[in-house]
């Protein structure tokens, strides 16, 4: 497994294991999966044996219960792997049970370390940006949790670029831990991350996780031009996973023509592509059974040639959002695209 550097001088697998599968706790998680604590023992037993060593959930993951799976699943080997967690989505019906105001951050760490069994979180990330709390609030919250030894480092997920700079600054500024990660969509179906967010990462030096880099399955090879998503599944029923079909199929018209190429699964080739790009870190994968996380492990070691890329670049490409296709076309010569 390739390890690369995360914003900081800690290193991660290039593919994380994500734990939103664990507990389907209500209708939304259970079609993610519902693995209980003997099944995601032996999925970590897998990953741990493949190398992948970093194991990624929240606090919102069916109200606690995935992160309660996990702390089993792992009791005894904690030493062996590291532990990413998230805070500030809603997790109760009271009005702080939601965002990242220092209490909220500060109660919900402790909860969260109750629940995996452990001392000490080696990433925190906030879950999305709440622009109800002053960013000095958010900052000073989590300067204390690593002063107290209950958190290694922090990042965000889910942040517009002016939000994460704006962090970023007021942590030099005052002299505190910067953010070392942030945790993002994107996949070949959904390339937005590109216009501002990975230029950002390059130029502060930002470690990218990707949040379902299948874009919901729909890049999983269950779908197609002639493959309709199951009824019950993400990609049929989830509207926020939409993409125009003509615009999919292009993209898994391609994945299918490389995937018999190179002998490897449609996954496999969407998630190596993702791992050839500018400034990502880590993939994070879920995984319903032992058969799928395989599969997902494996893309670590597939290299796609640059002419595989390209084609898989051009079905996928949109035009920039603005003001990017402004500035493309304005200084095309003196600041040639970076992807």
């Amino acid at each position: 497994m390739e390890y690369r550097f995360l914003g900081s001088g800690l290193k991660v697998p290039a593919i994380t294991l994500g734990t939103a599968t664990f507990g389907g706790g209500n209708e939304f998680f259970r079609k993610w999966g519902a693995t209980d604590v003997a099944e995601a023992s032996g999925l970590i037993d897998i990953a741990l044996d493949a190398g992948c060593t970093f194991f990624d959930t929240a606090d919102a993951y069916s109200a606690g219960l995935s992160e309660e799976i996990l702390g089993a699943a792992i009791k005894g080997r904690r030493a062996r792997l590291l532990l990413a967690t998230k805070t500030g989505m809603r997790l109760g019906d009271e009005p702080n049970d939601m965002g990242t105001s220092r209490e909220r951050i500060l109660r919900a760490c402790e909860a969260s370390l109750r629940r995996l069994g452990t001392d000490c979180i080696d990433l925190y990330q906030l879950h999305s940006f709440d622009a109800r709390t002053p960013v000095d609030e958010m900052l000073h919250a989590l300067d204390i949790l690593i002063r107290d030894g209950k958190i290694r480092y922090y990042g965000v997920s889910n942040f517009s670029g002016w939000h994460l700079m704006k962090m970023i600054a007021l942590a030099e500024r005052h002299g505190l831990p910067r953010p070392v990660s942030h945790q993002v969509y994107y996949s070949l179906a959904e390339r937005d991350y590109e216009w501002e967010l990975m230029p950002l990462a390059l130029d502060q030096g930002v470690g990218t996780m990707v949040w379902s880099p299948l874009s919901g399955a729909k890049l999983s090879g269950k779908v197609g031009r002639h493959k309709a998503p199951p009824e019950d599944s993400r990609a049929a029923t989830d509207a926020s996973w939409k993409v125009p079909d003509e615009h999919l199929f292009a993209i898994t018209d391609v994945l299918e023509a490389v995937s018999a190429e190179t002998g490897e699964s449609v996954a496999r080739v969407a998630l190596a592509w993702l791992l050839s790009r500018p400034s990502i870190t880590t993939l994070v994968v879920g995984a319903r059974n032992a058969a799928q996380l395989r599969d997902n492990l494996a893309a670590a070691e597939l290299k796609l040639s640059a002419e595989q890329i390209g084609r898989l670049d051009a079905a996928s490409a949109l035009r920039p959002a603005y003001p990017y296709w402004h500035q493309r076309s304005s200084f095309a010569e003196r600041n040639p695209p970076a992807v």
